[in-house]
């Protein structure tokens, strides 16, 4: 039966009884990961580790200087198309920063340093709000999961700041050789966490790949895209438990 002459597609299809029952209480939490619960390192700090580790002089004026270069290099068509699909596998994702890094005076010739410097485990660190969070979730018997388009598994920098046991599953791009808004990499954290999809927000600060787990039947939190520096508003999530 047509309900509305312009549904929006789906990946998913209601029964009957499910659309008309009242909207079901949220059983468990997706998360993305850069930018939502962890961030990186900020620049200046990367750039002082790949000076400790390759003997390369560095002052606060090259450090502004390769900020810039980094920006400009990103513009540069070749490397920009290189960006496109690169969390789909660790190869893809290293090609394209090696090939966006040898754009920049200071990196050229230190690539395979500099990318090491962003892979390390303590080079992603949570938000203020990360921490709390998760351990009230675990506390409500919320279960958990992370969605990600990351180039390897984010457990590693998770277990660094002692947060992987707060987490229940994690998929991620790479595993699977797509990216968001891919419905699989929903479908398979919902699979794996034994919940139903109606039941389950995805939290991500990207309209089009993190907003797409409504086309799964998720309900979906997106975060401002800012490049936060303190609390990443993290805590407005146990609003839609209640």
């Amino acid at each position: 039966m047509i309900y509305s002459l312009f549904d929006s597609a789906v990946a998913y299809q209601p029964t009957e009884a499910e659309q008309a029952e009242p909207v079901p209480p949220i059983e468990a939490v997706l998360f993305d990961f850069s930018n939502t619960i962890f961030k990186l390192i900020d620049v200046g700090t990367w750039l002082q580790r790949v000076a400790a580790e390759t003997g390369r002089p560095l002052d606060a004026a090259l450090i502004e200087k390769t900020a810039a270069q980094l920006g400009e290099a990103y513009r540069i068509p070749e490397v920009a198309a290189l960006q496109v699909g690169r969390d789909k596998s660790a190869e893809q994702h290293r090609r394209a920063l090696l090939g966006w890094f040898e754009h920049v005076d200071f990196l050229q010739g230190v690539e395979a340093e500099a990318y090491a410097a962003i892979a390390a485990p303590d080079a992603w660190v949570p938000y203020p709000d990360t921490e709390p969070l998760l351990r009230e979730l675990r506390r409500r018997g919320i279960k958990t999961g992370i969605v990600s388009d990351f180039p390897w598994d984010v457990g590693v920098h998770m277990e660094y700041f002692g947060l992987d046991d707060l987490i229940d599953v994690r998929v991620v791009s790479y595993q699977f050789g797509t990216e968001k808004p891919d419905p699989v990499l929903f479908r398979t954290a919902c699979e794996r966490l034994g919940v139903d999809p109606r039941r389950t927000l995805m939290v991500g600060d990207n309209p089009a790949k993190d907003g797409g787990a409504a086309a799964s039947g998720l309900r979906g939190y997106i975060l401002p895209g800012e490049a936060r520096t303190g609390e990443r508003g993290l805590a407005h999530v146990l609003g839609f438990l209640d």
